[in-house]
């Protein structure tokens, strides 16, 4: 039995899907969606341990996205870890204020990467966040 965990790679840059699936694949199940609304679906049937989330997306930014899963009983423990380009303060302070875990900037740096979603997944969980979402 494969006991790997479930990591949700959102961003609507394929090379991107592809390099972070590259680098994480060997240790986690990496699941990718080439949007947010698309990814939105996808947790209506499938749990994930851990979700990488880009932030310049069309139609569903993923602060948008943030906004949306953090509202729901089902998705509010998931770690979010931001993967963007779009990485001022003020835009890193936006995203973990709206419920993302961590930051990292693109391009991404794989062992960094590793160690954000190791510390991530070993984070206690939240307790009653974003109630005033």
């Amino acid at each position: 039995m494969d006991d790997k965990k479930i990591i949700l790679s959102i961003d609507d840059n394929k090379m991107d899907l592809m390099v972070l699936s590259n680098f994480l694949s060997p240790t986690y199940d990496v699941r990718v969606s080439k949007s947010a609304t698309e990814a939105l679906t996808f947790l209506k049937t499938t749990t994930v341990d851990l979700i990488l989330l880009d932030i310049m997306m069309p139609h569903m930014s993923g602060f948008e996205f943030l906004h949306e899963i953090r509202k729901d009983p089902r998705h509010m423990q998931i770690p979010v870890i931001v993967v963007s380009s779009y990485d001022t303060p003020e835009s890193i302070e936006h995203a973990k204020k709206h419920g993302a875990n961590d930051c990292i900037s693109k391009p991404v740096n794989a062992e960094v990467l590793h160690q954000k979603i190791e510390m991530a997944l070993k984070a206690p969980k939240r307790v009653g966040i974003l109630a005033n979402l």
